[in-house]
């Protein structure tokens, strides 16, 4: 088992940072390897919608997002974590996500995902629920926990603090390690669930 930890922050060393530590430390006494990306310093630009993608399959731009594509084919689950600016995930995940998302060509169908959020005090709820849109739509199963997972802190250090946040990310470590080793099993045995593709629907009549 493997999980992709996606760190969103800025600060290598911030809030986000600590969750995803405290998140590692579960998943290396399950056995499940990590491996953390830190891409909310990179200088990570949004999708262009020049369908580079579709014919090559992977992005034009050639930085962290195709980088995370391919760690993401050989991963059975996908943590993001960002922490709050103005309500919403920083605009460096939101651009990366958005780009790795569209133009990754790999199944992500019954991957498991999940996201983190720290906020000093507020816009937790709005980040989170931001950030998990991108797993519904594709086929990926998001990890419940104890708790909505977030941490709350405006240092590394402050999180610390926070016992019932880095409870929930400890819980939520553990429930993906069951879920992925349930899917896994799940597809050994009759495979993965059947899926329909090809109706598109818009509005306009």
């Amino acid at each position: 088992m493997k999980v992709l930890m996606i760190n969103g922050s800025p600060d290598p060393k911030g809030c986000i940072s600590t969750a995803l530590q405290e998140a590692v430390k579960v998943f290396e006494k399950e056995g499940v390897e990590c491996e953390i990306m830190h891409i909310g310093n990179k200088d990570i630009r949004g999708c262009i919608a020049c369908g580079h993608c579709h014919k090559a399959g992977r992005c034009v731009f050639d930085d962290a997002v195709n980088e995370a594509a391919a760690k993401l084919a050989e991963a059975d689950g996908l943590i993001v974590g960002s922490p709050v600016y103005y309500g919403n995930p920083n605009g460096t995940v939101l651009s990366f996500l958005q780009r790795l998302f569209y133009s990754c060509t790999c199944d992500l169908h019954m991957k498991a995902a999940a996201s983190i959020v720290s906020c000093r005090r507020g816009g937790n709820s709005a980040t989170f629920e931001a950030l998990n849109q991108f797993f519904g739509i594709s086929g990926m199963p998001t990890v419940p926990s104890s708790y909505w997972n977030d941490v709350h802190g405006f240092s590394g250090e402050d999180v610390y603090k926070d016992e019932e946040g880095l409870q929930t990310v400890r819980n939520l470590a553990h429930n993906m390690t069951f879920l992925m080793k349930a899917i896994a099993a799940q597809k050994e045995t009759t495979g993965l669930p059947e899926r329909e593709r090809g109706a598109r629907t818009h509005f306009i009549m």
